[in-house]
């Protein structure tokens, strides 16, 4: 297995596996904080508040700019 320039295993070839077991989950103060975002070595993880101890999803910095940037653009509204 590969290593990233962080030295972690890179899982798919693109982003290593992180360790969040001592991420600093961060929630919205708007709703009820179902999601949850993390920044750890440089990358971002995004989980659902309600099970913390599900899955996580990790992205790049260039990855979550687009994501924040349509979703501010209305591109994830429901219609």
């Amino acid at each position: 297995m590969a290593e990233s320039t962080t030295g972690q295993p890179v899982a798919d070839g693109k982003k290593p596996k992180l360790d969040l077991t001592d991420a600093e989950w961060l929630s919205s103060k708007e709703g009820n904080g179902d999601v949850q975002i993390a920044f750890v070595e440089g990358y971002i993880a995004m989980r659902d508040g309600r099970h913390p101890d599900g899955p996580a999803l990790i992205f790049t910095p260039a990855e979550w700019r687009a994501f924040v940037l349509g979703a501010r653009d209305g591109e994830f509204d429901l219609t």
